[in-house]
């Protein structure tokens, strides 16, 4: 539903709005949560909190309304009717309860399977002739009245009769269960003057004219939300009539125009067949037997209200803009419902997102993009601090000023929708949207936010739980302080590091897929998009040409942020790895040392050692680690240089590294002085004694004390080089399925002082083939 705002305030804001995009038409969305806050028709509504389930389950609402004076001066707003529900029982059934405002409606008396009956706190009480079992079908008739009284749902004034009833207005004018996950069929007969020309909901199925009256049916086949039931009917209506052809069938749908006198809708109808063309391509094929809209007076200040197959407009609203919402609705809000209203922007914002996809059907994709930057700076500058989902939304129905909040439940809603876009990309998205409407669970029913979510999980067959866990049910948005560097790493490479860091503190951390632009002093630009899952993550690229500048999200694409980039200072280093298990190091100080920050494209967590294995969720400087890698790769890792030359070795066996520069063994001090210590090991695809110690590569070392490594001099060192293969030996050669091989020796007459053990058996699934006692 949308709202247009004041002449005054609208003029106000068009010179900045046209600064965000070139339409010569504001959004009308833009101004709904203004009007509404403004809107005593709303606010006047009690909104009571009963249960949000009921015992049953509302089928079929049957109204025979008598409205004819209510066209007659002095207009009142009183009329009789007889209502006949059918309900099917959900529980064992004794009594059941309707909403029914005790200030606008009066009961007379109740019949069929009712008996008897109390009103109260604007609940009708309905005594039942039989308890009745889970499964049966009854039905109960209310005689009643609607009083003369103004309640923001029943509108009369100069021969004009309309309704509106959202959010929970249907109450005001006729007793239901009102509230929106409870749809039930609709049938309505309404008696007025011949005059007039009354729509509604559905199929006109007749109108039967008796000398100066008419008599009014209208049937709806498909279940509709209390709020959305309508009557919009005045003297003199203009109607026009145009057809849609349904590709599936070829029947002729009915697309029914009521305007006021002085009004054209000759423009506006040839872009709604359009309009049904592109959303039904998008969405599946349109989902009513009919469609309309119907402009209405004064009383009418909003902008419009996406009643099922009878949109309501204000007088001479037939804006695209505003159109192409409304229209929308009739998918996200009609066919499929949001369940509860903390569910509401399963309706607004998709309505609102659909407003940007009809712009890029009729204008290109710059102008789909600058109606979401639009949205976006609506959100940024209202933003009142409070999720698009709230749980206790279910329970107790918020203030129109929150459900109705533009930042939140327009704005960013639509803003969410095109993040999964860009998420998901354009054949996936779009590939959700059509499942989405299409989808029989869903179709002509209520959905929860999580329904939502189960169904993008299982319609792309990803887990995007995240995606909605931080951008839906968590308030507010990233603050990015990003930082890059570029160094010359000589031989015509260049290394980038792009530091992303989020710095909010009122919300959670926000993953996301991230695109950077790299620029260079010669030739194209170059588009690197990576997933970002944690703070502080630097990403590091290496090329063959000079990089001049870096620019974080260069479309746009996250659009609910606020983000710098600045150029620093940083020292990269290229570490080679093989497929599979690699020993790993930290060559420079970084400001993150989560394993996948540091190497990002790693296929296992990393394994650290202290007297056993552990996975280390942080790295640290001078530690070895066991790192997985999907195929053989260089890549560089950036930070700056540590001014430590040292690592602590405890007794026994260490994981080791050295930091920025090649560290030669035989140039090793330790502290203490008489530390002994064996052979290094390094690993490719099995052990090798190793004579220098690289950055980037990790190493085992065994030591007789606690103390530390220097990398300088020489240190007294276990006579690890001395060739055991003194004598008659014999080699074996074991290769596992992998094709990894290994040669062990089996020797005469050797020396026990020549003996030394092979490091620790690697993590599971890393091949080890040794002699063990």
């Amino acid at each position: 539903m949308k709202r247009i705002f004041s002449l005054l305030l609208l003029s106000i804001l068009f010179v900045n709005f046209l600064t965000a995009q070139e339409f010569q038409i504001p959004k009308g969305s833009q101004y709904c949560y203004q009007k509404k806050i403004n809107q005593s028709n709303l606010t006047s509504y009690n909104l009571m909190s009963p249960p949000p389930t009921n015992a049953f389950d509302v089928l079929d609402y049957k109204l025979d309304l008598d409205i004819y004076n209510c066209f007659l001066s002095p207009y009142p707003k009183s009329f009789s009717g007889t209502e006949i529900i059918t309900i099917k029982a959900d529980s064992v059934l004794n009594s059941i309860k309707l909403h029914a405002s005790n200030s606008s409606l009066a009961i007379d008396g109740v019949g069929l399977a009712g008996v008897s009956f109390t009103h109260s706190s604007n609940m009708l009480t309905i005594n039942l002739n039989r308890q009745y079992s889970p499964g049966e079908v009854f039905q109960v008739q209310i005689k009643y009245r609607h009083l003369n009284v103004s309640d923001g749902a029943f509108y009369v004034s100069g021969g004009f009769v309309f309704t509106d009833c959202e959010p929970e207005g249907a109450r005001n004018w006729f007793p239901c269960w009102d509230k929106p996950y409870d749809k039930a069929t609709w049938n309505l007969r309404a008696k007025t003057p011949a005059t007039v020309k009354l729509g509604s909901n559905g199929r006109l199925a007749d109108s039967v004219k008796i000398g100066d009256t008419i008599y009014y049916n209208w049937i709806s086949r498909d279940p509709i939300a209390t709020y959305l039931m309508v009557i919009s009917a005045r003297v003199n209506y203009n109607l026009d009539i145009v057809y849609w052809t349904k590709p599936s069938n070829d029947e002729q749908i009915p697309i029914r125009f009521y305007y006021n006198p002085g009004e054209s809708v000759t423009s506006i109808k040839p872009k709604v067949l359009q309009m049904i063309n592109h959303y039904s391509n998008l969405f599946g094929e349109h989902p009513f037997e009919k469609n309309g809209f119907a402009t209405l007076n004064s009383q009418f200040s909003w902008g419009g209200m996406e009643n099922q197959t009878l949109t309501s407009l204000c007088p001479n609203c037939w804006g695209e803009n505003l159109i192409s919402h409304e229209f929308a609705h009739q998918w996200f809000g009609d066919m499929i419902t949001c369940a509860t209203w903390a569910d509401i922007w399963l309706n607004e914002g998709f309505a609102t997102y659909c407003e940007a996809l009809w712009y890029e059907y009729t204008s290109g994709y710059s102008s789909y993009k600058s109606d979401i930057n639009s949205d976006a700076s609506s959100y940024l500058s209202g933003n009142p601090g409070w999720p698009i989902y709230n749980p206790q939304w279910a329970v107790t129905t918020p203030d129109v000023n929150t459900l109705f909040n533009y930042a939140i439940t327009y704005a960013k809603g639509a803003c969410v929708l095109h993040m999964l876009r860009y998420t998901l990309g354009d054949s996936s998205f779009f590939n959700l949207l059509k499942s989405y409407g299409t989808d029989a669970r869903y179709k002509y029913k209520a959905i929860t936010t999580q329904d939502f979510v189960n169904l993008v999980n299982e319609v792309t067959g990803q887990d995007l739980s995240w995606f909605f866990n931080q951008w839906v049910y968590s308030p507010n948005h990233p603050t990015y302080q990003n930082t890059y560097s570029i160094s010359n790493g000589g031989n015509g490479n260049w290394f980038v590091a792009f530091t992303v860091r989020q710095t909010q503190t009122n919300t959670v951390f926000f993953k996301m897929p991230i695109t950077i632009k790299v620029s260079f002093s010669s030739g194209p630009d170059t588009l690197i998009r990576v997933f970002n899952s944690v703070n502080n993550q630097t990403f590091s690229f290496r090329f063959n040409r000079q990089p001049v500048s870096v620019v974080f999200d260069p479309n746009n694409d996250i659009v609910l942020k606020s983000a710098t980039t600045t150029q620093t200072t940083t020292t990269c280093r290229e570490v080679s790895v093989n497929e599979g298990w690699n020993i790993i190091s930290v060559p420079l100080n970084s400001n993150n040392y989560n394993p996948f920050s540091l190497f990002p494209t790693a296929s296992s967590s990393a394994y650290g050692y202290n007297n056993g294995y552990f996975v280390a969720d942080s790295l640290f400087l001078g530690k070895g680690y066991w790192l997985k890698f999907p195929a053989a790769q260089s890549f560089p890792v950036c930070g700056n240089v540590s001014a430590v030359n040292y690592v602590p070795v405890k007794s026994g066996w260490n994981m080791i590294g050295v930091y920025e520069k090649n560290v030669n063994v035989s140039n090793i001090t330790s502290n203490p002085p008489d530390i002994i210590l064996t052979p290094f090991y390094g690993f490719d695809n099995g052990y090798q004694q190793v004579s220098t110690l690289v950055p980037g590569k990790g190493y085992w070392v065994k030591v007789n004390q606690n103390g530390n490594l220097n990398f300088n001099t020489v240190i007294k060192s276990h006579n690890a080089q001395r060739n055991i293969l003194n004598g008659k030996v014999i080699k074996l050669i074991f290769t596992d399925a992998d094709g990894y091989s290994k040669e062990l020796y089996l020797a005469e007459n050797i020396n026990l002082n020549d003996y030394f053990e092979l490091p620790p058996v690697p993590p599971n699934s890393v091949s080890d083939i040794r002699f063990v006692d």
